[in-house]
């Protein structure tokens, strides 16, 4: 594509790790009867649309590299998490961006070295390219280092939700010396509030 016709990214954006952060980690989720919306997600939500922000989710998913549920059932899934978050009062969540890869995956055509999992930022690039989205004016907020390697790779501001699994140990593919994230919360809400404050 030509220079003159390439997308004018002005659009800015909150990249959501999902597990953790939007619903309770129960490890594998496969059934919309797992969800669990955590304390903070809707306020954090409508916050974050109502100063502009388009609010995405990026997802590692190995369920499906396991073959536990494919991905027409993930999103089957998703649509049912958007539907209880609006049901609960937050606004519409943007997008969603699923890796389905695993280095080790059970089946074997999502078996790849991928540059959608995360710790690599092919997500993040993926929908700014898509959406329009400025990843320098953007915000990565996850609860493993795997999360803020993918935002600091794609050049977003980075924030580590301490859900518990930040002291997991490295996921596949995560180096061991981790780059460390911007800034630290408790919970989404309390990550959304000061990072807008910051942007005042």
């Amino acid at each position: 594509m030509a220079q003159s016709e390439q997308r004018v990214k002005s659009e800015r954006a909150f990249f959501l790790d999902r597990d953790g952060v939007l619903v309770q980690d129960v490890d594998l989720l496969t059934d919309t009867s797992q969800i669990r919306i955590l304390p903070g997600v809707v306020e954090g939500l409508q916050a974050i649309h109502e100063h502009g922000y388009l609010s995405i989710v990026i997802t590692n998913q190995t369920v499906i590299a396991r073959g536990l549920i494919d991905e027409a059932e993930l999103d089957r899934l998703h649509d049912h998490l958007r539907e209880q978050l609006v049901q609960a009062g937050a606004p519409n969540v943007s997008a969603f961006y699923v890796c389905p890869h695993h280095p080790h995956a059970d089946v074997v055509r999502y078996r790849v070295e991928c540059t959608c999992r995360k710790p690599k930022p092919g997500l993040l690039e993926r929908a700014s390219d898509e959406m329009g989205i400025d990843l320098s004016m953007s915000f990565m907020i996850g609860d493993r280092l795997s999360d803020v390697a993918a935002g600091k790779r794609a050049g977003c501001t980075t924030a580590l939700v301490e859900s518990g699994a930040h002291r997991a140990p490295p996921i596949v593919g995560m180096s061991a010396e981790a780059p460390p994230p911007d800034h630290r919360f408790a919970d989404l809400r309390e990550a959304v509030d000061s990072l807008l404050r910051g942007q005042r």
